[in-house]
């Protein structure tokens, strides 16, 4: 699957799921401010990523995650 087939599913179950406006869902955006994740949320979104992309994720995966830009990279890493 290609990065940018990738980031526009991701777009748009972050747009679907949880409520994010387009406009917000920029690469460079904080993760967690953008998405306003509290600890379930993070939930929400493993269950969201792991059903759209058959990949499995852990807490280890977010360690380095800050940006949209961030999560993309991981979610191709994982799928490619």
């Amino acid at each position: 699957m290609d990065k940018s087939t990738i980031i526009g599913k991701i777009n748009n179950f972050l747009e679907d799921e949880f409520e994010v406006d387009a406009d917000e869902i920029q690469p460079e955006a904080n993760l967690k401010e953008t998405l306003e994740l509290d600890s379930l949320d993070y939930v929400d979104l493993v269950v969201s990523v792991e059903s759209n992309f058959s990949v499995k994720l852990d807490a280890e995966d977010f360690v380095s995650i800050v940006t949209l830009q961030n999560f993309y990279d991981l979610i191709d890493e994982k799928v490619n």
